[in-house]
């Protein structure tokens, strides 16, 4: 039996911004589905909030917005609002009326993913982008403290790549919410986190974006096993 993952000690601390990159079948979901206790480890701990997992009752501080192709069903016929208000239904129950409370929070989510214009737009009327941003508002819709992105990106076109990073950022920055970001955007993703893992199995390399700039040509051929070339994105962050 092969370990999908071997020796990873990784530290996520509040308020961060975490890029967590690596090649296909480096572990990366496998991670994610961990600190998702959807598995569990055969050896170690992993510790939310400061809770062993085993323990660990307050998922509702925990978001969750995977690939969107692999999430939903664009042609269903819903609404942005009604997306974004299924967030909801973990706490108030499946089938309860909103109230005027919850019916805020929702409107409230979507304009902090800039969404507001497209409240009433069926789901299957937006481009990806602007999708995933709805998806983003279902997941802060129950105010998670954790944000735990798996390939948010995959499908959607540079420009809005850019403009869904930066209102990540503003999220970690202006809300506090604590971002985990996987994704195989390297050059994109550096302008943004505020922390950069790589992993391989292993963990090749963990510290700040900075700190990974630096390094990265021999943390990238280490964690590919050969020479990479990483795209520089040259990002006017105000237009965003």
């Amino acid at each position: 039996m092969r370990n999908v993952l071997e020796d990873i000690t990784l530290q996520v601390p509040r308020g961060s911004f975490l890029g967590l990159v690596g090649p296909n079948g480096s572990g990366k979901s496998t991670l994610i589905k961990c600190m998702l206790h959807l598995l569990t480890p055969q050896q170690g701990t992993i510790h939310l909030f400061g809770t062993e997992i085993q323990k660990f009752k307050k998922w509702d501080k925990i978001g969750f917005v995977s690939q969107k192709a692999n999430s939903f069903n664009s042609g269903f016929p819903a609404t942005v609002f009604e997306v974004v208000s299924m967030g909801l239904f973990a706490k108030i129950g499946l089938f309860r009326f909103l109230k005027k409370k919850h019916k805020e929070k929702v409107k409230e989510a979507i304009e902090m993913v800039g969404m507001s214009d497209y409240l009433h737009q069926n789901i299957g009327e937006l481009s990806g982008g602007q999708q995933q941003r709805v998806f983003i508002a279902r997941a802060l819709v129950s105010d998670p403290e954790l944000l735990i992105l798996d390939e948010p990106t995959v499908g959607v076109d540079v420009k809005s790549v850019q403009n869904f990073y930066s209102m990540l950022k503003k999220l970690n920055e202006e809300n506090q919410i604590t971002l985990v970001l996987v994704t195989h955007d390297i050059g994109a993703m550096t302008d943004y986190v505020t922390d950069v893992a790589c992993l391989n199995k292993n963990i090749h390399f963990h510290g700040g974006s900075a700190e990974f700039e630096k390094s990265q040509h021999s943390t990238l051929s280490s964690l590919y096993g050969h020479d990479i070339q990483v795209l520089a994105h040259n990002h006017d962050h105000g237009g965003h």
